[in-house]
């Protein structure tokens, strides 16, 4: 129970900055303007779906794919910190690091655009697969596992909810609060993201430091 806390606490705060509905919202709204509720709803419960079940994937079958392309696990960990680093730098900043689009690329993902571009990349990118990758290696035990596969699944439930409820919520935080909100997020993954580079880097070192001596 010592350390499921803390690594649930973990799971849920990075997910919920990577998949990030608070800066997904005025994209949405914009991207859905002139449907009425109903539509709103349908796109935003199918790019959750979509998004729980890619991510769930990729968490689940990260050791394969470090199996399959010869990756190690401690390569990724610094390759996840880099990725995680830029979108948190970006968030401290205010700026929508992956849901900058333009009006003509609106136009074209218009008609699903609950697959691309709401679900891959902007409530399932790089960050968010590279961090679930990155805690099932963390995961010890299955009842850290379950932990986390139920963080993603609570992370998603409250995104439906978010971004359903986003027309009230952009009225009630304004620029000002979501810009604050943005910086805290950002600052929260850039620490995480220092950890993950450490955590990749420290085995490493050591490695080389004990080959060194070896010789």
């Amino acid at each position: 129970m010592e350390q499921l806390l803390p690594f649930a606490f973990i799971c849920l705060t990075s997910f919920f900055t990577l998949t990030n509905p608070l800066g997904t919202m005025p994209v949405f709204l914009s991207m859905t303007k002139g449907m009425d509720e109903a539509e709103r709803r349908n796109i935003v419960k199918r790019a959750t779906v979509i998004s729980f079940i890619i991510l769930l994937l990729f968490t689940i079958g990260g050791q394969v794919l470090f199996t399959l392309f010869g990756i190690s696990a401690n390569g990724f960990r610094i390759a996840a910190g880099f990725i995680i680093l830029k979108i948190g730098f970006d968030m401290l900043h205010a700026q929508y690091s992956n849901t900058k689009l333009k009006e003509e690329e609106m136009k074209v993902y218009a008609r699903d655009i609950s697959i691309t571009p709401l679900s891959i990349p902007m409530l399932c990118g790089p960050g968010a697969i590279a961090n679930g990758i990155m805690l099932m290696e963390d995961a010890n035990s299955w009842e850290m596992k379950i932990t986390l596969i139920l963080s993603i699944a609570i992370i998603y439930v409250l995104t439906y909810f978010v971004l359903t409820a986003s027309t009230k919520l952009v009225k009630f935080l304004g620029e000002t609060g979501n810009n604050v909100m943005m910086r805290l997020m950002g600052l929260i993954l850039m620490v995480i993201a220092v950890e993950c580079f450490v955590s990749g880097l420290k085995p490493i070192l050591i490695d080389i430091i004990r080959a060194g001596n070896g010789l």
